[in-house]
């Protein structure tokens, strides 16, 4: 069975942490799109080459870095994503990758408006940038106020870059986290994919 559950939304709005339990619980693969793009930031950064050759050379070795969820790694994601080579080199990965068969669960920003637009269920995961900024605070620590102006600095980069920005499929299932519980969340987007699988 091929079955596309594209999860798009801002950070720290919960899309991952849906992403991997409905996986989970569906049995499907699941891939965090931002982790390629964190990697690439990374990488480009400390070894001082070109992001558009990392991005054509990922290795395993570089998608298991502890530091991939730091805020440092956050920015350096989003300063990459902008380059159309880098988003180019990772498109097919991700597109096979969303594609295969068993199922399979991509979060990201892009996944349901450029990566995978043909997905079987496409949900966008939103908050409010001050419940997504507290999230993050608690998860990374530091000044929360600095926190959230990060947080609103990486949307307005996202949501205005030229290619593929940060918005809703036209077909997208709005589910907004800010006052749900992780639990709740999930059930949701379960509940919507559940309505969807083929009979």
């Amino acid at each position: 069975m091929i079955f596309t559950v594209a999860v798009d939304g801002p950070a720290a709005a919960g899309k991952g942490t849906i992403s991997r339990a409905v996986a989970t619980e569906f049995g499907f693969a699941h891939l965090d799109t931002g982790l390629l793009y964190r990697a690439v930031g990374v990488v480009s950064e400390l070894r001082g080459v070109d992001p558009v050759t990392v991005a054509r050379s990922l290795s395993p070795e570089d998608l298991a870095r502890d530091d991939l969820r730091s805020l440092a790694a956050g920015d350096a994601a989003s300063r990459v994503a902008v380059i159309s080579d880098v988003r180019a080199a990772l498109v097919d990965f991700q597109r096979s990758f969303a594609r295969r068969s068993g199922g399979a669960v991509l979060d990201g920003r892009d996944i349901g408006t450029v990566i995978c637009p043909q997905a079987e269920v496409k949900i966008f995961v939103t908050a409010s940038a001050e419940a997504r900024a507290h999230r993050r605070w608690r998860e990374v620590g530091g000044d929360e106020a600095q926190v959230l102006a990060e947080v609103r600095a990486r949307d307005d980069r996202d949501m205005n870059r030229a290619e593929a920005p940060l918005r809703p499929a036209a077909d997208a299932v709005r589910l907004d986290t800010t006052d749900l519980s992780i639990a709740e969340a999930v059930a949701r987007a379960s509940a919507l994919i559940r309505t969807c699988l083929p009979r």
